[in-house]
C-alpha cells in the first residue's frame, strides 16, 4: 500500500470549553487515525484555548478576535478594516503551516481562518455543535462541502449528523461499572439516590441560588447532593459560612466530568450543547434549566431529550426551591422512571463523534481513510441537513 504524503491539520475555534473540547477530541481522534499529522489549533489571544489547548499538548497560534456588531455603532464601521486584517493574520498562519486542510468547529477565530482558507482553495471542514448555527459557522457552511453537527434538528447546507466530538473518557464510560469508584472518588455515599448539580465551568448563580434554597429538603428525603458550584462561586448560608446541610457536598469544578456522570442518579445542568450531547452517550436522566440569554439555542438543544422523556426542562425563571420538591424530589424516588428515561438518552448518543470527524477531514484533504473506524459518508447514522 502506497504511504499517504504527510498531512497539515489546522484546527480554529475557541472562546468558550463548549467550542474547545470538541477541537481537542478531533484533533485526538486525526492524530490516531494519521499520527504523521501535524496539527495547528488558532484561537484569539483573549480565550480560554490560550490556558486549554498548550496544556492538552498542541500548538496554539491566535489572529485578533473581531466581533460582530448587532446594532449600528462605530464598531460596525470599523468591522471591515478589523475583519480584513484578521483575514490576513489567517492567511500567514495557514501559509506557513502549510495546510491541508481546515477545521473549524465555531467562534470568532473561524470567519477569518474560513475566508482565508477559502481564497487559498484550502478544503474547509465545519463542525456545529449547537441546533441554532452560529454566525461564523454558516458562513463556513456556505464555503465547504464538508460539513457536519452534533444535532440532527441543525440546519446548515449539506451537513451530516455526526455528533458531539468528546473525550475519550466520556464517551467509552460505563456508568454502572463505574459507580461504586467515582461516588468514592467523589466522597458520596455508595446506596443513596444521588443528584449532581452543574452550572457549567464558570457556574450558575440561579442554580446556585435554587439548590441552596432546596439543600435542606434535598438532605430530609435521603438524597445526597454533590454540588458544583463553579470557580469563584462558592455557596455561603446567611452568616457567610460555608453551606452545610445533611447530604450536601459543595466543591467549585472536579477534574473530569466522567466522575460526576458515572455517580450519578440524575444530573441538573445547563443544556449547553456539550452537556446536552454527553448526558445521551452515557445514558444519564437529567433536568435541564437553559441559561436564560442568548438566542434560545440551550433550549433548542435539549428539545430532542426532553422529547423523547431522557430529561426534564423548566425555564431559570420558573427554577427555585419549590420546584425542585415537587418535581425532582419525587424523580429520584422512582428508580423505574430513571431508568426509563436513561434508556431513552442512549437511544440519542453517538460515542464516536470524533472518529467520524477525523474521517470527515481525511476525506476533505484527499488522505486515506483505512485507519478510521467509522466513515461518515457511508454511516447510516447520518444524514444530509438542507
Amino acid at each position: 500500500m502506497k504511504t499517504p504524503p504527510p498531512l497539515s491539520v489546522v484546527l480554529a475555534g475557541g472562546g468558550t470549553a463548549g467550542h474547545i473540547s470538541p477541537l481537542l477530541a478531533i484533533a485526538n481522534a486525526v492524530k490516531e487515525a494519521r499520527p504523521d499529522a501535524a496539527l495547528l489549533a488558532v484561537g484569539t489571544p483573549g480565550g480560554m484555548e490560550t490556558r486549554l489547548v498548550p496544556a492538552a499538548g498542541l500548538d496554539l497560534a491566535t489572529v485578533d478576535r473581531v466581533p460582530f456588531p448587532r446594532k449600528p455603532s462605530k464598531a460596525l464601521l470599523q468591522l471591515p478594516g478589523k475583519l480584513a486584517g484578521a483575514v490576513r493574520q489567517a492567511g500567514v498562519i495557514l501559509d506557513d503551516a502549510r495546510a491541508d486542510v481546515l477545521v473549524g468547529v465555531g467562534g470568532y477565530v473561524c470567519t477569518p481562518l474560513y475566508l482565508a482558507a477559502w481564497r487559498r482553495r484550502i478544503p474547509i471542514v465545519v463542525h456545529e455543535a449547537n441546533t441554532r448555527a452560529g454566525l461564523a459557522n454558516r458562513v463556513g457552511a456556505r464555503l465547504s462541502r464538508h460539513v457536519a453537527v452534533a444535532f440532527a434538528a441543525t440546519r446548515l447546507r449539506g451537513a451530516r449528523h455526526v455528533g458531539m466530538p468528546m473525550r475519550r473518557e466520556i464517551s467509552g464510560l460505563d456508568r454502572a461499572a463505574a459507580r461504586a469508584a467515582a461516588r468514592t472518588a467523589l466522597g458520596l455515599e455508595q446506596d443513596k439516590p444521588t443528584l449532581i448539580v452543574t452550572g457549567g465551568s464558570s457556574g450558575a448563580q440561579s442554580i446556585n441560588r435554587a439548590i441552596a434554597a432546596a439543600a435542606d429538603a434535598l438532605g430530609a428525603a435521603g438524597i445526597q447532593t454533590l454540588h458544583i458550584t463553579g470557580r469563584d462561586k462558592a455557596v455561603h448560608d446567611a452568616q457567610g459560612r460555608l453551606l452545610e446541610a445533611p447530604g450536601y457536598r459543595q466543591v467549585e469544578y472536579i477534574d473530569g466530568m466522567e466522575l460526576a456522570y458515572a455517580a450519578a442518579d440524575l444530573l441538573l445542568a445547563r443544556a449547553g450543547a456539550a452537556t446536552v450531547c454527553e448526558v445521551a452517550a452515557v445514558g444519564l436522566p437529567a433536568v435541564f434549566v437553559p441559561l436564560p440569554i442568548g438566542n434560545g439555542e440551550q433550549a433548542l438543544n435539549a428539545s430532542g431529550l426532553v422529547d423523547a422523556g431522557a430529561a426534564l426542562l423548566v425555564d431559570d425563571a420558573a427554577f427555585d426551591a419549590a420546584w425542585i420538591t415537587g418535581t425532582i424530589l419525587p424523580l429520584l424516588g422512582d428508580p423505574a422512571r430513571l431508568d426509563r428515561m436513561a434508556h431513552a438518552a442512549e437511544q440519542f448518543g453517538i460515542r464516536d463523534a470524533d472518529r467520524r470527524m477525523a474521517a470527515l477531514v481525511l476525506e476533505a484533504a484527499g488522505a486515506a481513510t483505512g485507519t478510521t473506524d467509522t466513515d461518515p459518508t457511508t454511516d447510516p447514522t447520518t444524514q444530509d441537513k438542507q
